[in-house]
């Protein structure tokens, strides 16, 4: 697999220029999991088995898991974990209600040295159709395409408006693995061309999304034969 970035040239809406210039839109290559990760470890030819690669990761993932959540901050030399708290603690006690634990994640120097060795290739301008600008999770204020279950999430863009007749117009949540969620138009609170805010529901696990949006809206009023649709890469947290 070659390591390669790729992005759309876009007008610059959102940094504060002047609107001059142009920003870099990121052509996603997908959503991966835990089965095509120790798919790649394999071809690295370990001489172990899948199954033992995929053993060690989910052991790795666990080990992680315990010692942050058991008040250590972890730092692999690629990524530090560290944890915290959130929310106004009232009276003295702890209400999961109000206050939650969280844990943030900083690029570690492996991945610093890494990103400074990645290429970047530009393919030229996007075709004009929905474009996803920024996302923002209401609850945590969160503006790095990380969510909450059971939380607005709010999409800024251009042309993002759901509308249209065709039955693929709407949101999607797609793991990757297999499952995909529909979100209803009841869980669409806001409903505009620059923006979007609809409601996670409560029981969606946690893991990693595309959010595709799509829609049969045009500019001229009237709807478009074929609905356009845009996806970003999800981070849903319980």
């Amino acid at each position: 697999m070659k390591q390669e970035l790729k992005g759309w040239l876009m007008d610059n809406t959102v940094h504060a220029s002047g609107g001059e210039g142009q920003i870099l839109r990121l052509e996603s290559a997908g959503s991966i999991g835990l089965r095509e990760v120790v798919e790649e470890m394999s071809r690295e030819g370990t001489g172990l088995r899948p199954e033992t690669l995929a053993h060690v990761v989910s052991l790795y993932q666990r080990v992680l898991t315990r010692l942050v959540l058991s008040g250590y901050s972890v730092n692999t030399g690629m990524f530090r974990l560290a944890p915290g708290f959130k929310g106004l603690v009232e009276g003295g006690v702890w209400d999961a209600e109000r206050n939650s634990i969280r844990v943030t994640f900083t690029q570690g120097k492996e991945l610093r040295r890494a990103i400074a060795q990645t290429p970047v290739k530009i393919l030229g301008r996007r075709a004009e159709g929905i474009v996803i600008l920024s996302g923002r999770d209401t609850g945590t204020g969160a503006t790095d395409f990380t969510a909450t279950a059971g939380r607005n999430y709010e999409l800024r863009g251009r042309r993002l408006k759901v509308e249209g007749t065709d039955p693929d117009v709407g949101l999607t949540l797609d793991d990757g693995q297999g499952y995909t969620l529909r979100l209803g138009p009841d869980m669409l609170a806001v409903n505009m061309p620059g923006r979007l805010v609809f409601l996670l529901p409560p029981d969606l696990p946690a893991g990693t999304y595309t959010l595709t949006v799509t829609s049969q809206r045009s500019n001229a009023g009237k709807l478009l034969r074929q609905p356009r649709s845009a996806s970003v890469q999800l981070e849903v947290k319980a």
